[in-house]
């Protein structure tokens, strides 16, 4: 009696605990859920990847205070990034995981085409450096951090200095 009854309360256990232990992510495939964000949504922008990589419940941060949210959020910040720079790629040169964390370093390119920032187009081709840190939960990107060289950026987007006119 006693073994069927630690049977049973191991076998309850399994079946409780099995839905937590599958849907547990490890950091190599969070690592997995962030390269494909970078290569197919922000490199490729393709919209529909949001929809399996992020949460409805997803809030970015940034450094200069924009905050995007949910799965529309992520959608719209690609749509009018790319519509500025249309060419705009990212690619990973680190990327650090550990639990529900993944940190990733980026250098991201592209040419304006289109108004950013208060900018009109210039047709500069921009490289930019950039960190990120994301928390998953299930799979899917709950949050993010980002800290991109805005500074770097909007140097590279400035006009030329005019030249000097000699005075007579």
């Amino acid at each position: 009696m006693k073994m069927m009854r630690t049977m049973f309360i191991t076998l309850l256990a399994v079946v409780l605990l099995l839905p937590a232990i599958t849907h547990a992510q490890t950091p190599a495939a969070n690592k997995q859920v962030l390269l494909r964000s970078e290569a197919e949504l922000w490199s490729k922008g393709n919209l529909a990847v949001a929809d399996e990589l992020y949460s409805p419940y997803f809030v970015c941060h940034f450094i200069d205070g924009i905050e995007w949210r949910g799965v529309k959020g992520i959608k719209d910040a690609v749509t009018n990034h790319r519509t500025s720079f249309p060419d705009w790629s990212e690619h990973v040169d680190d990327i650090i995981a550990e639990g529900d964390r993944v940190v990733i370093r980026i250098t991201s390119t592209g040419t304006q085409l289109g108004a950013f920032a208060g900018i009109a187009p210039t047709g500069k081709k921009i490289r930019i450096e950039e960190i990120h840190i994301f928390r998953l939960e299930g799979g899917k990107i709950v949050e993010q951090w980002g800290m991109p060289d805005v500074h770097g950026l909007l140097e590279q987007l400035k006009p030329p200095p005019k030249s000097a006119t000699p005075t007579q």
